[in-house]
């Protein structure tokens, strides 16, 4: 283990695992995974998980005493153990809502905390805005809300940080302009080449792995090299980007109002290539009562030392408020 591991080690909860696990049925084509951990009779917490097409992680739940919460975690529809793995049919952020609905009635949970960093902080600002009164509190890393110019930066300029990773991802399309790659991509990853398909995938999650960290990991990069890792991840952000743009585009902006009245820390790496501190600030600025840690030496990834030390403060913090 080395120094920033154990350093990790010690500012997380030790490892646990669920005590109760299952399935549920949210729709005629979806089979939702969900997993409880912690405390059976903590304070809940729902943790959202990013991509979209991540799945839940291990780790994530070391972010939470789990003396005090109960720590609800659920693979999001096409990822992780739900199924169909891949599905792209009725796969948008308002079922999403539904979802997180659906499986805090099946396990009587009435009011939550609510966790996500990325992707998972989106479906956390949409949902929050949606149900307002069953959120407790807001903790929210690596902001993104689906705007254009984050899509656009994602897609054409995170090659300015990282041009090796960029090449990559843009040969697999010779001659094809910045502008048409997302299209490309969507195509590619929905059609029935498979070579083109494994490619495009690889390529587009070895790029964002290689942007997450402010000092890129090579174990985070070569996992991308597993087919069903980097296909659930490449799919779902290329169908998202397509087909569930928020209308207007700052949606999540203009609905802030909804929520301000909800204490929420938001966690932000100053030097952030997937999810740039632009989109925190603007949310910051919608949103003054929200309390902003910008951490001066981390880039997107949750196990920054120095994001994960802000979020185990805030979900300390955030002890003091009950259903």
């Amino acid at each position: 283990m080395n120094s920033k591991d154990k350093i990790l080690n010690k500012t997380l909860f030790p490892p646990i695992e669920p005590y109760t696990t299952g399935h549920l049925k949210v729709d005629d084509t979806h089979d939702i995974y969900w997993e409880l951990s912690g405390n059976p009779k903590g304070i809940p917490v729902i943790v959202l998980h990013g991509g979209p097409g991540g799945g839940s992680s291990k780790t994530t739940r070391r972010f939470f005493d789990p003396k005090h919460y109960k720590i609800l975690q659920f693979d999001q529809r096409g990822c992780g153990q739900s199924k169909p793995f891949g599905s792209l049919i009725n796969n948008t952020t308002d079922h999403l809502i539904n979802d997180i609905n659906l499986i805090v009635e099946h396990l009587d949970i009435s009011r939550f905390h609510l966790f996500g960093g990325s992707w998972g902080s989106t479906l956390a600002l949409a949902y929050a805005q949606a149900h307002p009164e069953k959120c407790l509190t807001l903790t929210l890393r690596g902001i993104f809300m689906m705007r254009q110019q984050e899509i656009d930066w994602f897609m054409e300029d995170m090659g300015a940080f990282f041009p090796e990773a960029f090449d990559r991802f843009q040969s697999i399309f010779p001659g094809v302009p910045k502008s048409q790659l997302l299209h490309h991509f969507y195509t590619a990853l929905t059609g029935d080449n498979e070579a083109l398909k494994h490619r495009a995938a690889v390529a587009w999650s070895a790029l964002e792995a290689t942007s997450c960290f402010l000092i890129p990991e090579q174990s985070v990069i070569d996992h991308c090299e597993d087919p069903k890792a980097s296909y659930a991840i490449a799919l779902l952000e290329a169908h998202y980007f397509v087909h569930n743009k928020f209308i207007p585009d700052d949606k999540l902006l203009k609905n802030i109002n909804k929520i301000r009245h909800i204490p929420c820390t938001i966690v932000q790496g100053r030097y952030d290539i997937v999810c740039p501190p632009r989109t925190a600030w603007d949310l910051k600025k919608a949103w003054p009562e929200a309390q902003l840690e910008m951490i001066p030496d981390a880039g997107h990834a949750s196990i920054e030392l120095g994001v994960a030390a802000a979020l185990v403060k805030a979900t300390e913090e955030y002890k003091k408020h009950k259903p």
